[in-house]
Order: C-alpha cells, then structure tokens, then sequence
C-alpha cells in the first residue's frame, strides 16, 4: 500500500523539505508515503475563494490514483489520537488500496473533495501552515506504523 499525500502548494521552504525526507526515508515499502504536489490557483483581488477551491479540486482529483481511498484533512474532521490513528493505519493497510490524503490550499477544500472522502482527519483545531502539515502528517503516520510494528520510536 501506498499513500499519497496530495497537497496543494509548490516550493516548501528547505525545513520542510528536511522534515519530510526524513520521514520518508522511514517508511518502509510495504507503506510507502509520497508526497504530491499539486499546483495551487491563481489568485487576483477578482479572484473569488470559491472559484479558487473548485479549480485546486479539479486538480487534487485528477491526482488521486485509481480505486485509492481518499482522506481528507479538514478541521472539522475527527481527532484521533496516536493509538487511534495506528489503528485507521491497520485497517487502511488491511484494505489494501492505496490511500490519498488531500491538503487544500490556501480556501481549503471544494466540498466535492469533502464529498469524494470517505474519511476526514483533522490535525489540529488550529489553523496550520501547510508545509508544517505536511512535515506533521508525516511524523504521525510514521508513528502510527512504528505503534502497529512495536517499533520503539513512539514510547507510551
């Protein structure tokens, strides 16, 4: 299994690229995570938001892979904790599809988005800045599966 991590936005600062390779180097090939970066709108004083999130979602869902489950983080999602989020891991793996997380840009996301997801994950009540959602997504399925494998990187 594979997971996607489709995230609206390009040119991360240099601490995000290092968080995230970090992570990644972890993972190991049975649960790999990718990182997708997927070309934000153009936005302009006549720009409305609305319009914005609907073409960023024609992006993110012509860059979900065929028959992958879509996970949508968005605020209003649940909160799982470590143990939780080990076990959305497990049953994710279980299920055998690849898995696509979509990050909005800088509106969120499209309710069509939020339509396609049969999940929403929400990091924080905070709101974040993305390139540390990405770093933070990171870190967080690495522990997941580091819970599930009795790995000693997460410590109860």
């Amino acid at each position: 299994m594979r997971i996607h991590l489709l995230a609206v936005g390009r040119r991360m600062p240099g601490w995000v690229e290092a968080g995230v390779a970090e992570y990644l180097k972890r993972f190991p090939p049975e649960c790999s995570l990718q990182i997708q970066e997927v070309e934000p709108a153009r936005r302009s004083k006549n720009t409305s938001p609305d319009r914005c999130k609907s073409e960023e979602a024609d992006r993110l869902l012509a860059a979900v892979p065929k028959g992958a489950n879509i996970i949508a983080l968005d605020e209003r999602g649940k909160s799982p904790g470590s143990h939780d989020l080990a076990g959305w891991l497990g049953q994710w793996l279980q299920d055998g599809r690849d898995i696509a997380l979509m990050v909005g840009g800088a509106d969120g996301l499209d309710a069509r988005c939020l339509q396609a997801a049969s999940q929403r994950w929400s990091l924080s009540p905070l709101t974040l800045p993305h390139g540390m959602v990405r770093v933070l997504v990171a870190e967080q399925l690495y522990r997941a599966w580091s819970i599930l494998n009795n790995h000693p990187y997460h410590r109860d």
